[in-house]
Parts: C-alpha cells; sequence; structure tokens
C-alpha cells in the first residue's frame, strides 16, 4: 500500500483570504497527520491575493490561478514521484487544476461535491474559480487559464456524486444544464434513493480500467449536518451516506490520491467541526 504524503493547498479562489484558506492548518491542528500516520508533504504556495475579475477569462485573479496550480502540481508530482498517495488539503475545489496537470494522461475523476462546478468565466456569478473548475477540467471553460492545453480530464472519465438537484433553486438547475451529458452525474437525493453504498460501486466500476483521483468536496454533507463550509447548501448527504458512497472509491486498487475541500473554519469556532472530519477522514484513510 502507498504511504499518505500530506500536502496543504491553502487555496481561496476569491482572493479574499477566507476561511478555506485556513482548513489545512485546522484539520492538522485536530491530529489528521497524526491520525493517518502520514507523511508531511509540506505546502504548495496556493495563496490568492487577486480579487479582480479577468477581463479575458471571467475569472478572479486568473494569473494568480495559474500560478497557485502550477505550485500544486509541483507538490503532487513529488508526492507520486516517490510512490506515495497524495492527500491533497483544501482550499477550494480550484486546487484539482494543479492535481490534474499533475497526473498521467487518461486519469478519471470521482468528484463527490455539492455543486456540478460547471460555470464558466461568462455565467458563473462570482467569477470563482470553484465555480468553474470541472468546466476547465473537461475543456468547457476559459481557455488560456492553465499550462497545458485541451481537457485534463474527458468528460466520460467523470464521475459526479452528490451535487443538489435542480428543484433546490433555478440557479442550481440552470448549473446543472450546463453539465456535459459524458458526465455521469447522480444527485444527493439519488444517492440516497438507490443507496450510497451500491452508487459508490457503481463509481468505481465505471472507472476501473484507469488511474482515477477522488475529490470530495465538503459541501456535499447537508447544511444540517456541516455547516462550517463556503456555500452551504439544504437536499445533501450525511456522514453515514458519505463514508458508505466514498469508501469503494478509497479502496480502489486504481486510486492515485484524494483531495479534500471546502472546510471552513471561520464557522468552527471550538473546533467540532474539524475533528468529525478528521474522524471521517480516518475512518476512510487509515488502512
Amino acid at each position: 500500500m502507498p504511504r499518505l504524503a500530506i500536502v496543504d493547498a491553502p487555496l481561496d479562489c476569491s482572493g479574499t483570504g477566507r476561511g478555506e484558506e485556513h482548513a489545512p492548518a485546522a484539520l492538522r491542528a485536530a491530529g489528521l497527520l497524526e491520525r493517518l500516520q502520514a507523511r508531511d508533504g509540506g505546502e504548495a504556495d496556493a495563496r490568492i491575493r487577486d480579487t479582480r475579475r479577468d477581463p479575458d477569462t471571467g475569472v478572479v485573479g486568473a494569473l494568480e490561478v495559474r500560478r497557485a496550480s502550477i505550485a500544486i502540481a509541483a507538490r503532487v508530482r513529488e508526492v507520486l514521484d516517490a510512490r506515495d498517495r497524495p492527500l491533497v488539503l483544501g482550499g477550494d475545489c480550484t486546487l484539482l487544476l494543479g492535481v490534474f496537470e499533475a497526473l498521467p494522461g487518461g486519469s478519471g475523476l470521482w468528484f463527490v461535491d455539492g455543486h456540478a462546478d460547471f460555470y464558466d468565466g461568462e455565467r458563473s456569478p462570482t467569477g470563482e474559480a470553484a465555480d468553474m473548475d470541472l468546466a476547465i477540467l473537461t475543456g468547457h471553460g476559459p481557455p488560456g487559464l492553465l499550462e497545458r492545453d485541451g481537457p485534463l480530464v474527458e468528460p466520460a472519465a467523470v464521475v459526479l456524486l452528490g451535487h443538489r438537484p435542480g428543484e433546490l433553486h433555478p440557479d442550481v438547475a440552470q448549473e446543472n444544464a450546463l453539465l456535459d451529458p459524458a458526465v455521469h452525474a447522480v444527485t444527493a437525493p439519488e444517492v440516497r434513493e438507490h443507496g450510497a453504498a451500491r452508487v459508490g460501486s457503481d463509481a468505481a466500476a465505471r472507472l476501473a480500467t484507469r488511474p482515477a483521483w477522488l475529490h470530495l468536496d465538503l459541501d456535499v454533507l447537508d447544511e444540517g449536518v456541516l455547516p462550517a463550509v463556503s456555500y452551504p447548501q439544504a437536499l445533501g448527504l450525511d456522514w453515514d451516506e458519505l463514508i458508505a458512497l466514498v469508501r469503494p472509491l478509497v479502496g480502489a486498487p486504481n486510486l492515485l490520491g484524494v483531495s479534500v475541500a471546502d472546510f471552513n473554519p471561520d464557522g468552527d469556532a471550538d473546533g467540532v467541526y474539524a475533528a468529525g472530519v478528521v474522524d471521517a477522514l480516518v475512518s476512510l484513510l487509515r488502512s
């Protein structure tokens, strides 16, 4: 079994230094490194301070997003070259742009997220790269943002799990309608209806013939379960459902690594939610 190496990616793509920037430090302070018996893979220079929306791409802090992605890619490559398994702690979902610049071509993605992240630079209400990271990865986002041209992952190699259904809000319906139809997508209510463990096993099977990355955005959880995220929503999963969904993916022999995003310690003054996140990750990742 490869050893886990924890890489910090304290990236807040709004440029304002929001709470998710502090998530890696909060999760380390809650004992994640020691409890996983992981090695320290260091911190990527991923902080963003430019709050301006780039007129060409429509992305906030576009040049700094590019720089942060290069820095994250370098850290992930170091871990993979050492034949360890990266656990990248965000920060927000923009970190995936750097992760996939480091991965071999043809890699797949299990994308566990409360949002589809499929806006583009024009239609995103915020201009934050985390609104559109999956679109960028699959070749539907604004061009010229990253070093590598073309899709970093083919849409048919993406399994999206746990996003909210369109009936939650018209904005959610609008974003979901932008999804590439080749992406296999299962909403949170559908995960519950079909059984989280069964959906997770099906997702593992869909990418079984290629190396794959697991991305976990914690806003996949219902706002009543984990309010300490930047964009909480109703109709999400509970902890038991999330663990059952993800367990077949972390046990997959083709798993390259894992990223965790969107925990916001600013909403966790007493550290209770950080402890819960660490408990869940240890339950899933401790071999």
